[in-house]
């Protein structure tokens, strides 16, 4: 970064102090939705109704309670918890003591989940009890011996046990709900941990600051429209990017949180129905739960609803679909690295009068940068030069600005390697078109987004590759209207072996976490160059007949 050498006027005794200079944290929002609105509700659960006087006390007392641990600056906190009244409260009061917020991947195996509380060195751990098998083998399995405290939801009737020693309520009630919670020391000290699903190793630990996370949650209140008292239903993970930093923006302009455990179409219908919903984010998925919903599980919508979507973009006739059931479908791009979405497929009026299939290329496209991040181009990764602006030279997608994480946990080689040349490589390949919209064409890393969930074909590759009866297995992503992608494996098997679809799936679902596991099966010769590089680009193609 230029610096400056010389001074002028307006840089004598005009210093930063208190009074024209505070660090940006998003943990400002919710005091201030607390002392403008206090009686307006907050966090909607099941029959549970708390307003922001009540949310912003709790939040305090989890704060306290986890200060009287010994939590202080630069200390995790890992979390493994539904879309829970618990998870807001924890994206606040962890925070609150300058701790770090870890937010688990709750449909992650136990292995994985012992590697994040290691390498984050968690000193306190949350869970809830829907998640307790996974997460007594985790614990198990870790070397560090964080205090377990186990979250009893109301409306989760299912089994589960206790592992700790004490429960979430009873943590916090003897907290203090005017704790004097203090701001970041810097707004670039950490507020959060997420790990990447990984590719070839083990995930890496991206690292969000205050300043990124209250650029962002402001950047979604300006990308989404949001008015004053939004009403926004949680059916992305919130364990997923922060929930994309939603649970800080709600409280920006205060609105009121529908928590949902499971997202199942009664539930939602219900949900928008009842509560006025005007917001919510989803994968493809969730799209077609909502579709394909019978009649009588569906309600009239209050209003045209807006519904934010990442991963693949929706096909032609699930846009058209939507649109008459009353959602307004914008796409997003993002990646865990810039806090989830920050490229907005920004729409034009003018795009209206265009016959359906050129409407459907336009929001086919990832589109534009947000408002907060500074800057977004598709660049050779070796000469570091813009491609052509021309919708057909290819390069890889890159950013840079405030929203693009601090880099990754303990792993300098790896923040260096995407830091390179001053700019965010995403490792996303795409074009850019005259108008500067941006579309991906591939993924460098052969990533398959799988119901808004990354999946490294090479890991599930490598499973496959360990059946006695497997000579090559090659895996890419076949489009799926209701998952948006999902795995397709093409399978050559050893000379006098056999191995049936079946058999590769129940050994899969020994090996991998049961949303990786492979849908389709092609047993085949796998197409390959004179030097044996499986051709991918060919299976791909070769996947719109499996």
């Amino acid at each position: 970064m230029a610096m400056r050498d010389t001074k002028t006027a307006y840089d004598t005794d005009l210093d930063r102090n208190p009074a024209n200079f505070q660090p940006l944290t998003p943990l400002g929002f919710l005091e201030r939705a607390a002392s403008v609105f206090p009686d307006h509700p907050a966090v909607i659960h099941g029959p549970l109704k708390r307003n922001y006087r009540d949310f912003y006390a709790r939040c305090r007392k989890l704060a306290s309670a986890l200060a009287r641990h010994g939590i202080k600056r630069g200390d995790t906190v890992a979390v493994m918890l539904a879309n829970t009244p618990a998870m807001l409260e924890c994206h606040y009061g962890v925070p609150m003591t300058q701790g770090v917020l870890n937010t688990l991947n709750t449909r992650l195996d136990a292995p994985v989940i012992a590697f994040s509380l290691d390498h984050g060195e968690a000193k306190v751990v949350i869970t809830d009890r829907e998640f307790s098998k996974t997460m007594k083998d985790a614990l198990a399995l870790a070397k560090v011996r964080p205090l377990v405290v186990d979250y009893d939801d109301p409306e989760y009737s299912g089994a589960g046990e206790r592992l700790g020693t004490i429960e979430y309520e009873n943590f916090i009630k003897d907290g203090d709900p005017d704790f004097a919670w203090t701001m970041p020391d810097d707004e670039w000290d950490a507020i959060s941990l997420n790990y990447t699903s990984g590719t070839t190793g083990d995930p890496k630990g991206v690292v969000y600051h205050h300043r990124g996370a209250h650029l962002l949650s402001v950047g979604n209140v300006v990308t989404c429209s949001m008015a004053k008292h939004p009403v926004y239903l949680w059916t992305l993970p919130m364990f997923h990017c922060n929930g994309w930093c939603f649970p800080w923006s709600i409280s920006v302009v205060a609105g009121t949180h529908v928590c949902l455990r499971a997202v199942r179409a009664p539930a939602m219908y219900d949900a928008i129905a009842t509560h006025k919903v005007t917001h919510l984010c989803g994968a493809p998925i969730v799209m077609a739960t909502l579709l394909n919903a019978p009649t009588n599980e569906k309600k009239p919508l209050p209003h045209v609803v807006e519904f934010f979507t990442a991963a693949a973009p929706p096909p032609e006739a699930v846009l058209a679909a939507m649109k008459e059931a009353g959602f307004n479908v914008t796409h997003l791009y993002g990646l865990t690295e810039c806090y989830g979405p920050a490229v907005v497929n920004d729409w034009n009026e003018a795009w209206d009068a265009l016959p359906a299939a050129e409407q459907a290329a336009k929001k086919a496209r990832q589109g534009v940068r947000y408002g907060a991040l500074e800057a977004l181009d598709v660049m050779d990764p070796d000469t570091m030069a813009p491609v052509a602006r021309d919708g057909v030279a290819m390069g890889e997608v890159m950013m840079r600005g405030n929203v693009v994480m601090k880099g990754y946990l303990k792993n300098p080689k790896s923040t260096q390697a995407a830091f390179k040349g001053g700019w965010f490589h995403t490792g996303d390949l795409g074009v850019i078109h005259p108008d500067g919209y941006i579309q991906l064409k591939d993924r460098s890393k052969d990533i398959i987004i799988s119901g808004g969930e990354n999946i490294s074909s090479i890991e599930v590759e490598d499973a496959l590759y360990k059946h006695p009866a497997v000579q090559a297995a090659a895996v890419v992503a076949k489009q799926d209207d209701k998952w948006g992608e999902t795995p397709c494996a093409f399978i050559e098997l050893k000379p006098g072996q056999k191995a049936s679809a079946e058999d590769l799936t129940a050994w899969c679902k020994k090996n991998l976490a049961g949303y990786k596991v492979p849908r389709h099966f092609v047993f085949t010769e796998i197409p390959k160059t004179s030097t044996g590089k499986i051709q991918k680009f060919k299976l791909r193609e070769m996947t719109k007949d499996a």
